[in-house]
């Protein structure tokens, strides 16, 4: 394409973020000139981008007259303080922090409904799912032909990097602590997270679900166009760096082949599929990779109707940055 685009990347400093810079520069994205924003706390430091250090300046002083499109990837607050002052200037919105309403911006994801964008108009708002969301939707959506699928039940095992880079500062400080015979003193969380799993990600609400709960819920449902399908999900914290992993159950209303469902995931963009007797893991496979990798599809122990399976995706790459940047990609002929 010899047309280029002005970029904006807001959180800039942030293990998203990053990731975002490093796979426009991968995937050889048409950028022009490429602004790269944050906090007056971050601003002044510097990110790597074909083969220079990019400065990265404060967000508040930018004129969203000077790009195309703009990544927000700085939380929910961040979108909701700049991002209609980014479309008011005419530049396409692709938000990674659920800080928009759906009904403003919809969930996409390239490989499910990025047939969808053709409908919106210029400057568009699209958001991009949380990377359990994500996976989910890669993996049943190519499903749905075969199946009347009734009710998911899924155990989100979220790394740390899924609080950004504290995260994975605080549990890199934590297990040193640790290994040295040291007091622990937990900070980002509330208690001690290396070598430990926690039952809850964030504050639950008087009916017990947290945020994050509520949200894959929500996005399943859009990105499956199945507003009704019965959702249970429990979200725990697990003392891994990178990489999601999921613990997936479908319950349909008649029995399941698994040869079908092998093949449709076989043949599915976006997914590998393991090989039979053997299991994907996010260190082993996932992190640093461009795929959803699933193992262990079997059937329930006594029910024929209900089809069980691993999932792990590298929860950075594959669930955040590169599906804004495929995002990306499709607004530039379709929208842009």
């Amino acid at each position: 394409m010899s047309q280029s685009f002005d970029i904006a990347v807001i959180g800039a400093t942030g293990t998203v973020g990053e990731t975002i810079v490093q796979i426009l520069e991968e995937r050889d994205f048409p950028v022009g000139a490429l602004h790269l924003l944050a906090s007056a706390e971050s601003a002044g430091s510097s990110v790597p981008y074909r083969g220079k250090n990019v400065r990265v300046r404060e967000v508040d002083a930018f004129d969203f007259n000077n790009a195309k499109i703009a990544f927000f990837a700085a939380g929910a607050a961040v979108t909701r303080s700049y991002a209609e002052r980014a479309t008011a200037a005419g530049c396409a919105v692709i938000d990674l922090s659920a800080g928009l309403p759906v009904e403003q911006a919809p969930n996409v994801i390239p490989e499910v409904n990025g047939a969808s964008l053709s409908a919106l108009a210029a400057p568009a708002q699209v958001a991009c799912p949380s990377s359990s969301a994500a996976a989910l939707a890669l993996v049943l959506a190519p499903l749905r032909s075969l199946m009347n699928i009734e009710r998911v039940t899924v155990t989100a095992c979220l790394a740390v990097s899924s609080m950004g880079r504290e995260g994975v500062t605080e549990l890199a400080r934590q297990t040193a602590e640790l290994l040295n015979v040291r007091p622990l003193e937990p900070r980002v969380f509330d208690r001690q997270m290396a070598f430990n799993v926690l039952a809850q990600v964030g504050k639950p609400d008087d009916e017990g679900h947290v945020p994050l709960e509520k949200r894959l819920v929500s996005e399943l449902r859009e990105l499956l166009s199945l507003p009704l399908i019965k959702i249970g999900v429990s979200c725990i914290q697990v003392p891994v760096f990178f990489g999601d992993s999921l613990s997936v159950s479908v319950q349909t209303s008649e029995a399941v082949e698994v040869a079908a469902v092998s093949r449709a995931l076989e043949s599915a963009e976006g997914i590998e599929l393991v090989d039979a007797g053997d299991y994907p893991t996010p260190v082993g496979d996932a992190v640093g990779q461009d795929a959803v990798y699933v193992g262990r599809l079997r059937l329930g122990v006594d029910d024929s109707c209900e089809l069980n399976f691993w999932v792990t995706l590298d929860n950075v790459r594959k669930g955040a940055a590169l599906n804004a940047v495929q995002v990306a990609e499709l607004l530039i002929k379709d929208v842009v």
